[in-house]
């Protein structure tokens, strides 16, 4: 008798389907909504934004927004934390002065910028009440800043122009203090003329005495 081999062979798997709810999140839907976030925190300040209005900016609707975030605060969160340190350099001039002249300048105009310098005021007032926000901000800020400042010091003290045993604790709240006190405490319509090279001048020889 013949044995007909295909038919010891175990029938084929169906193939499974994905589950529902299961696509892959657009980019570029993800991208519009971390914009509109900006634009709408800027217009109305994170008290009165929601996220219909985050949606309608967005041009999509509030369901292509809660499958990324599940909350008007996770999502400003979310956004604030990814911007840490974009567009922040890594300054190497050869120089201490001439690095904190580079790294003043890009944070004096993002600092600046209109979108910027309407969000950070409301979303530090918004920290006094939200210690989510708050750990997040201090968390964010501190971090890209002093990553970037580290890296000066770190260079500086291998050229000989720094104590490599400073306290750099104190060195980097002098780098990043002044800056962010004049945008962002007394906001300044405009920096008076050659502010920055004289601010770092004086963050170098400042440092170097300590």
């Amino acid at each position: 008798m013949t044995t007909n081999a295909a038919a010891d062979e175990p029938p084929p798997r169906p193939r499974r389907r994905a589950p529902a709810g299961a696509a892959v999140l657009r980019e570029d839907v993800t991208e519009a909504i971390r914009a509109a976030v900006f634009e709408e925190l800027a217009a109305v300040g994170y008290a009165r934004m929601s996220i219909e209005g985050i949606a309608r900016r967005a041009g999509v609707g509030k369901t292509a927004v809660y499958r990324r975030w599940r909350s008007k605060l996770h999502l400003v969160l979310d956004v604030v934390s990814a911007l840490a340190v974009q567009g922040l350099p890594a300054p190497d001039t050869g120089s201490l002065e001439g690095d904190l002249r580079l790294l003043y300048e890009v944070t004096s105009r993002a600092l600046r910028h209109p979108v910027a310098s309407q969000i950070i005021p409301d979303l530090q007032a918004e920290a006094a009440r939200n210690p989510d926000i708050a750990e997040v901000l201090q968390k964010t800020v501190r971090e890209g800043q002093d990553g970037v400042a580290s890296r000066i010091l770190a260079a500086a003290a291998e050229r000989g122009e720094l104590d490599p045993a400073l306290d750099t604790d104190l060195a980097l709240d002098l780098i990043s203090g002044p800056l962010y006190w004049r945008a962002v405490v007394v906001r300044s319509p405009k920096l008076p003329k050659g502010y920055l090279g004289s601010l770092a001048r004086a963050t170098a020889e400042g440092l170097k005495a300590l």
